[in-house]
């Protein structure tokens, strides 16, 4: 178990010279695939799922508009690669083990996806904590917030109700117990 953790720890490992030689959009794509997330690029109705078959061409011709990271093993370390993307409409979060509070709220603090995003679906993430869904109040552009299954919530309702006042246009759909 520690091996795996080290592994995924060396995938998420922000490189930003290769950022600057492929650009945000193409190096974020890299750390996502090689951490087992999907990327779907505008224009495009299919997902990429294969590290191998990224597509090449003029660089910044593929802009990232939708990721998601079910199953994968991102983590807090490589949210630096999203700092450049400004195109991500979409991102789903399910059954990741290393996404916790520090995750959701470094993904609020990205400039970019304050301007961008507009859904945003947090399921199965058992490290997320009433703290981590209130530090979503940054996202101004976030129309609709899907929560299921998120044990370390706590206070539902303060923690939604100060989350909709911060959001009024959020359309908030809960699946929670």
């Amino acid at each position: 178990r520690a091996f795996w953790g080290w592994l995924n720890a060396v995938f998420n490992k922000v490189d930003h010279e290769r950022i600057r030689a492929v650009g945000p959009d193409r190096a974020a794509s890299e750390w996502l695939l090689r951490c087992g997330a999907l990327v779907r690029y505008q224009g495009s109705p299919k997902w990429q799922q294969d590290y191998n078959g990224l597509p090449t061409g003029p660089l910044g011709k593929y802009k990232i508009e939708a990721i998601d990271a079910t199953d994968s093993c991102i983590m807090y370390r490589g949210f630096d690669y999203l700092d450049g993307l400004e195109h991500v409409t979409d991102i789903k979060l399910e059954k990741c083990m290393y996404i916790q509070d520090e995750c959701l709220q470094r993904l609020s603090e990205t400039n970019n996806l304050q301007k961008s995003l507009q859904q945003l679906k947090i399921i199965s993430c058992g490290n997320v904590t009433d703290k981590g869904i209130l530090a979503l109040h940054k996202l101004m552009n976030l129309e609709y917030l899907y929560l299921s299954d998120l044990p370390g919530i706590r206070e539902k309702e303060t923690t939604f109700r100060v989350l909709q006042q911060a959001l009024p246009n959020l359309e908030l759909e809960l699946d929670l117990e």
